[in-house]
């Protein structure tokens, strides 16, 4: 993580601070729960809690713990026990380590796909409005980069819009499926803990227990986390890629908006980048990059090793802090987007009528023209139209073979742009209800 492209409320969920807060939290529950079950004495419990709870954990002194120990949670317990006292001995009674790291971990993921979603929901409700602004706005669709047929700028950000529906439902499903709590310990067989303990710790951090810990949460469910995230990653690379094509100076038919001051190169004065989709699009890469790591986690000896540990340390936050800076900025991008409608109609009208050339093909085969026929005879004049000689409509009308089975006036017909747009209504009812 780069504080370049991090956010404050993610970048919290990763701090020391609150990874040593949740920590406690997990060893104080689980302490009220030995307590309830007679393990412990009760008010060895109430003191874990009044004294942790009023603790200001250093984190120098942790890590100062942890260069002698060679272990991180021991490093906290042994500060820990510095603030609870005598009563510290009852603290962390049955557990392993990976009791608490992975429950800590699933608290963080849910967190940080809580903000996630957040974020989605900001950048639906962009593109929504947007989409109805420019609900019929006519504009070319592209296949291969080439002009194909008529289509409206709202039916392409309401696509997008879909698609982040589809990011939404994903990000719910991660965040349900990372949310599982593990306090099971050495191996997870339960031998020095009761199985309700942990089923009270995940009780109170709004978790699920895990049915097979093996001493750690399997990997399995944050491969599936990371999977989620890289493919969100990858819809913010096609929404920032339209725009980019769509910026371009041949195209120009939107741009990110330029503010008063900005400058857009060193060297020449007249540039206007679009330099924030491009920055999505690197992010992006960023993001998927961490799900190869995640799902080669998956594959651990026996019940446990830690060749995922130094792995996460890296992912967790850099992929939530990436994609959620993503996110935000692709939400501001497209609320603040510059349209040009008339630019956009001016490239409908480039190619000279081309793209009306399949109207044209279904008329004349509905008037008994064979499909192969009808083919090479709109095909004949595109290519002319496409050589310059001409529009496809003045072409066709002059080519007695088309008019013999389309008078003129029918053939005006076929041009009509409106056509395009007759199903503009069904296409919004479907996305937005």
């Amino acid at each position: 993580m780069i504080p370049r492209y991090a956010r404050p409320e993610m970048t919290a969920i990763w701090s020391p601070e609150t990874r040593f807060r949740i920590w406690f939290e997990i060893e104080a529950h689980a302490a009220d729960a030995l307590a309830g079950l007679g393990v412990i004495p009760k008010s060895a419990a109430q003191t874990i809690w009044e004294k942790g709870s009023a603790a200001k954990f250093d984190v120098d002194a942790i890590d100062a713990i942890e260069r002698e120990v060679k272990h991180d949670v021991i490093a906290f317990l042994t500060h820990l026990a510095e603030f609870v006292g005598p009563d510290a001995r009852f603290v962390h009674q049955g557990m392993t380590s990976s009791d608490v790291l992975d429950t800590c971990l699933s608290v963080q993921l849910k967190r940080a796909a809580d903000i996630l979603i957040a974020d989605v929901d900001a950048l639906l409700a962009a593109l929504k409005r947007r989409a109805f602004e420019h609900k019929l706005t006519p504009t070319i669709g592209r296949s291969h980069g080439i002009h194909a047929e008529p289509t409206t700028f709202g039916i392409k950000l309401a696509g997008f819009h879909a698609e982040f529906q589809r990011a939404r439902v994903r990000l719910l499903a991660a965040r349900d499926e990372i949310a599982t709590c593990a306090i099971s310990g050495a191996i997870g067989s339960f031998a020095n803990i009761d199985p309700r303990v942990e089923a009270h710790v995940a009780a109170k951090l709004g978790l699920r227990v895990e049915p097979v810990s093996t001493q750690i949460i399997p990997r399995d469910r944050h491969a599936a986390y990371f999977a989620a995230l890289a493919v969100v990653a990858s819809s913010l690379e096609r929404l920032a890629t339209e725009i980019r094509h769509l910026q371009r100076t041949e195209v120009l038919e939107a741009e990110e908006f330029f503010s008063e001051g900005q400058k857009g190169s060193s060297a020449m004065p007249h540039k206007r980048n679009p330099v924030l989709t491009e920055n999505v699009t690197g992010l992006a890469r960023m993001v998927r990059a961490y799900a190869m790591p995640a799902l080669e986690d998956v594959a651990l000896w026996h019940e446990r090793d830690i060749s995922h540990s130094s792995v996460e340390r890296y992912i967790g936050p850099d992929a939530t802090i990436t994609l959620d800076f993503a996110l935000m900025r692709m939400a501001g991008v497209v609320e603040k987007l510059v349209v040009y409608p008339k630019r956009m109609g001016e490239n409908l009208e480039r190619t000279l009528g081309l793209v009306h050339s399949q109207r044209v093909l279904l008329a004349l085969t509905q008037r008994g023209v064979g499909r192969e026929d009808a083919y090479r005879l709109v095909q004949k004049h595109a290519m002319r139209t496409w050589n310059g000689e001409g529009a496809l409509l003045d072409l066709l009308k002059a080519d007695p073979e088309v008019t013999k089975a389309l008078p003129a006036k029918e053939l005006e017909s076929l041009f009509d742009l409106d056509y395009h747009l007759k199903h503009v209504d069904t296409i919004f009812a479907r996305v937005f209800g």
